[in-house]
């Protein structure tokens, strides 16, 4: 039995458990050995993992959110924050676009709002091949859309469909996603707003490189520009008034949160992981026994397994009570509760591991140095923490 398996708890038999693959862990542990093996010539170059998503999809493991009438898994959120975790102790970047894949995938599946047709295509197209799919909302100008304010891409309604004109950053796996879900408003005299489905074959579009960060460098996270990009009128996806009050469904947040929760629980794993071997393998000349034999290494380690034991029942409770229906009307909020406490977990778990290596963990040759720069990257994701500790304070404020 794989460590993955045993990491799964009795009441894990939630929505699509039961119907998993019997081999569906040690799939992911195995994935995740042969990710790790290329994660840090990747992330040297900047390099995008190509060949990982060749690999996923030949195991079944990108059709994991898709319904199960349309021929997906439709798996509920513990099973694919588990499967999110264990290729993130493997390859931090890869995990990331396969989180950005699984949910957009399952938004659609919840919302039921895009043209049926179109729909069943990418869900028939995402099973078949490696047809991957995420959002592009970020813009120069405009920062990230969750601190409000509208998009500068365009979409103009034409006879022929859609025309849309703009520029997108920081969109997450562009070297190889088959759509761009991009968030624009319209011309129109009384402007909408919403979601265009783009392909990525159609003149006009292009991708340029730009992505040059700290971590996560072989997400290939690029800007997306557009220029009279034509698409069919079926391919908007949701569009409404900008003057209509935004739907809100807590269920989408909540999968977002927790499953970014779940990777950086994997990357700060991973960090602990080569804690382990290398303090059993480095015994200084004046010691003469291993490092792992000390006090104070032992009670450090025992610090970081604190912290991860803390996110691994964090996020598993609270995604196991959502496949089984059994959450709050303020789960959305109590999922960013779970993402800021396990995010600044996983960055201090792996701060210990720094505090303890000395100069061996900062250098490059060794992982640990990637793992930090990777799991720095959880402040970032929406909601950030300022938002998250404000929407908190103004619930138990009562504060509008």
């Amino acid at each position: 039995m794989s460590q993955l398996e045993q990491a799964v708890p009795d009441t894990f038999v939630a929505k699509g458990l039961e119907t998993l693959p019997n081999n569906i862990f040690d799939q992911v542990e195995a994935l995740a050995k042969d990710f790790a093996t290329r994660a840090g010539a990747h992330d040297k170059d900047g390099s995008f993992p190509f060949e990982n998503f060749t690999a996923l999809h030949e195991a079944g493991l990108l059709s994991l959110t898709i319904p199960r009438e349309l021929g997906g898994q439709g798996l509920g959120l513990a099973t694919i924050c588990r499967v999110i975790e264990g290729i993130a102790r493997g390859d931090a970047s890869t995990a990331l676009v396969l989180t950005m894949h699984y949910l957009q995938h399952a938004h659609a599946a919840r919302s039921r709002r895009w043209h049926p047709e179109v729909y069943k295509r990418l869900c028939r197209e995402s099973i078949e091949g490696i047809a991957l799919l995420n959002a592009a909302r970020v813009e120069p100008e405009l920062g990230t859309p969750a601190r409000g304010g509208l998009p500068a891409t365009i979409a103009e309604r034409t006879t022929e469909g859609w025309r849309l004109t703009g520029h997108k950053q920081y969109t997450t796996g562009s070297p190889i996603l088959s759509y761009f879900i991009v968030w624009a408003r319209t011309t129109e005299d009384e402007p909408q707003v919403g979601s265009f489905l783009v392909p990525r074959d159609l003149p006009g579009l292009q991708i340029v490189e730009t992505w040059d960060h700290l971590g996560m460098r072989a997400t290939g996270s690029h800007d997306l520009i557009l220029e009279n990009v034509l698409i069919p009128k079926e391919y908007a996806l949701n569009i409404s008034p900008i003057s209509a009050a935004p739907s809100f469904d807590p269920l989408i947040s909540t999968w977002g949160s927790l499953t970014v929760s779940a990777l950086y629980l994997g990357v700060a794993t991973s960090a602990r992981d080569w804690l382990v071997k290398y303090l059993w393998e480095r015994s200084p000349s004046n010691l003469k026994e291993p490092l792992a034999t000390l006090p104070r290494f032992q009670t450090a380690v025992g610090e970081i397994e604190a912290l991860l034991f803390a996110n691994n029942r964090l996020i598993y409770s609270l995604a196991q009570d959502i496949d089984r229906g059994e959450y709050e009307p303020n789960v959305g909020l109590q999922a960013q509760a779970v993402k800021y406490l396990t995010t600044t977990n996983s960055i201090r778990a792996v701060e210990i591991a720094l505090e303890l290596t000395g100069n061996p963990g900062l250098l490059k040759r060794n992982p640990l140095e990637r793992h930090y720069r990777d799991v720095l990257c959880s402040r970032i994701h929406t909601p950030q923490n300022d938002v998250i500790c404000q929407s908190l304070g103004k619930s138990v404020l009562k504060v509008k």
